[in-house]
């Protein structure tokens, strides 16, 4: 098919070099001359991070030797099913009237650690038996024929597996070079339908389905370390084929990257969950003590769950929470062309007053949701931009690919550099009053803007914004005085009610408010009028990616939008992607779910056809059961946003 459009295929020819000029792609060299070319796909399997290496791109997977046998034809049905046995770690699948059995070992065997071998072509490693045993074992338990069936063969091959388990596709910090690599055993079952995705998203800007899962730039710069990536690809091939339950947290590699904060968080009980290579808070034992066991949710949904998160979001709710927000991705972006670039990208209007503080999404050319943040103007030539924890690495690449190469416009990531200390909640005035001198009142201090002030002794960057829905604060200080911090608001606070907090709860309040998350609420499939984000599109402040399109999209009815779900039975929890049903009839899935401690309701997120109503009944079939619920207004807390404000 590539030869009959033209396509040239180069066999024994390889590829010693890839030469890179100003940040682009420019010329691939091999062992029989150079080609110059603005674009390469890394498409090498495990040959992948050697060539990566070459432009200067991490590539994070590691072979391991993967075993399996090969029966003599014995009379079996051609056309028998593959089949897996989980609980026995085994495969089976037809072969010319025999069997091919295999399995993913708890001991595995990684291979090829320092660089595969140059003349590694077409070749398999020496069978280990020895290594194969414990998966025979378990085979003869569930298939007891194999006993005594004649084994022509063990085939011992490497498989290139990645650190989630998850493909690893799309463009890097390189322009010009993609890595369509680590297909984690499935690289002949996917490689049609990734190699059209990966053309699409070459040639469209975009791929043609929510690749976010498989972006390339999901990994952080942790993974350019052998040892944790090999630590957190062991854990994906020797638990291969668990069954992880909803919100399963993985243990290899851990603690790996910790806030400054850390110590005082462990001391004070913290259940840590882990999200792109940080320690985060999920909640606080202690807080368990004062919660509900009775609101613990069904089936799943329940499993990863503490009676502690109602406590931590009912204080933010009534008195004050304290959260450590360190993970945070800092993105900033400086220069003398900063806030035109900035402006050429964002939807709302960002390049406002030094102190501003803008809610924003930047666009792909079909309007599609790439980015999702706030952007601080910190001084004329100066922004900071605040994105999620797992999206940091997807955020700066996407601004730094749309850069201008003039030197006009400085991109840095500098979440490292500070710590984040999250205050929010009725008393939070009153709280950080007692730390500052500077007048914070409403009038001074109005919401969604930014202050340089002190916080006792530690000078911060103060973020008047909120994703729980209360009034409060985002204090950034440099990493050094993280702890300082920490400690000066916890004994400020104490004596008012004040309570330390985990993600979980900030996962409940601000689905009472509404608030979205990219990669799961919002994606660059759907846009900001879908999502219910067309109050950040600002048409009129001139062009920008995805203008065209959404001048379009605003002209058009919606298919679609986003829908704020309630559920009859509180304790039915949605997690997400379960199908939704009106009148009988699946018309979309959950984005997102949870429990609302203070409307004590469970609430889910779901695109549904936009012609449906508040009060439209739904069904969402959670664990096998279909659970009834309607269409909500939203939000469904402080509708008028005046708690915000205050």
């Amino acid at each position: 098919g590539a030869r009959r459009r033209g396509a040239e295929i180069c066999e024994d020819t390889r590829v010693t070099g890839i030469e890179v000029r100003e940040g682009r792609v420019h010329r691939v060299i091999t062992d029989k001359g150079g080609i110059e070319t603005n674009l390469v796909v890394n498409a090498g399997g495990m040959f992948a991070p050697e060539i990566g290496r070459m432009a200067g791109v991490n590539v994070p997977l590691i072979p391991f030797a993967h075993e399996y046998l090969i029966t003599r034809p014995a009379g079996l049905p051609l056309d028998m099913p593959t089949m897996r046995d989980p609980s026995l770690l085994v495969y089976y699948r037809p072969e010319s009237g025999g069997l091919i059995m295999g399995g993913y070992e708890r001991e595995p065997a990684p291979w090829g650690l320092d660089g595969v071998p140059s003349d590694f072509n077409g070749r398999l490693l020496e069978p280990d038996w020895d290594r194969f045993e414990p998966l025979m074992t378990n085979a003869v338990v569930r298939t007891p024929s194999l006993k005594d069936a004649e084994v022509v063969r063990l085939v011992n091959g490497p498989e290139a597996f990645t650190p989630d388990g998850e493909f690893i596709l799309g463009p890097s910090e390189v322009r010009g070079f993609w890595v369509a690599a680590g297909f984690c055993a499935h690289g002949l079952a996917g490689a049609g339908g990734m190699g059209r995705l990966v053309a699409e998203w070459i040639i469209d800007g975009q791929p043609g389905l929510d690749a976010w899962e498989m972006d390339s730039r999901r990994f952080g710069r942790a993974y350019t370390s052998r040892e944790y990536t090999l630590e957190r690809t062991r854990e994906v091939y020797s638990t291969y084929y668990d069954v992880k339950y909803p919100g399963h947290e993985r243990t290899a590699g851990r603690p790996l990257r910790v806030s400054p904060i850390y110590s005082r968080l462990t001391d004070m009980g913290a259940a840590f969950g882990e999200k792109s290579g940080w320690e985060r808070v999920n909640w606080f034992e202690p807080n368990g003590t004062h919660g509900d066991q009775a609101l613990r949710p069904h089936g799943w949904a329940g499993r990863l769950w503490s009676p502690a998160i109602g406590v931590e979001h009912k204080a933010c709710r009534e008195t004050a929470a304290i959260f450590d927000f360190t993970s945070f991705a800092k993105i900033e972006v400086r220069g003398r062309g900063a806030a035109e670039y900035l402006e050429s990208l964002a939807d709302n209007r960002v390049a406002r007053a030094v102190g501003a503080l803008t809610y924003t999404q930047m666009l792909n050319e079909g309007g599609g949701i790439e980015c999702d943040f706030t952007v601080t103007r910190l001084d004329d030539r100066r922004f900071r931009v605040i994105t999620g924890t797992a999206f940091g690495m997807h955020d700066l690449s996407w601004i730094r690919d749309h850069a201008p190469g003039d030197g006009s416009v400085e991109v840095e990531d500098v979440t490292s550099a500070y710590a984040c200390v999250g205050l929010w909640g009725p008393a939070a005035r009153s709280i950080l009053q007692r730390l500052t001198p500077a007048d914070i009142g409403t009038d001074a201090f109005p919401f969604m803007t930014a202050r340089e002030i002190a916080i006792g002794s530690v000078p911060c960057l103060a973020l008047r914004v909120t994703y729980v829905g209360e009034l409060g604060w985002e204090l950034y200080c440099p990493s050094e005085f993280g702890l300082r911090l920490w400690d000066a608001v916890w004994e400020a606070g104490h004596e008012l009610g004040l309570v330390a907090g985990g993600y979980k709860a900030v996962d409940s309040l601000r689905l009472e408010k509404g608030y979205r998350v990219w990669g799961a609420d919002i994606t660059s499939e759907t846009d900001p009028y879908q999502a219910g984000l067309g109050f950040c599109v600002k048409l009129d402040k001139g062009e920008f990616i995805g203008r065209a399109a959404l001048l379009k999209k605003r002209d058009s009815p919606l298919g679609t939008k986003l829908a704020c779900l309630v559920f009859d039975d509180p304790r039915s929890v949605a997690l997400g992607s379960e199908p939704v049903r009106i009148d009988g009839e699946v018309v979309g899935r959950v984005t997102s779910g949870g429990y609302g401690y203070t409307v004590a309701k469970s609430i889910a997120y779901a695109y549904v056809p936009a012609t449906c109503a508040v009060d439209t009944p739904v069904e969402v079939d959670i664990f096998g059961t279909w659970v009834i619920g309607r269409v909500a207004k939203e939000p469904l807390y402080d509708p008028t946003g005046a708690r915000v404000r205050a």
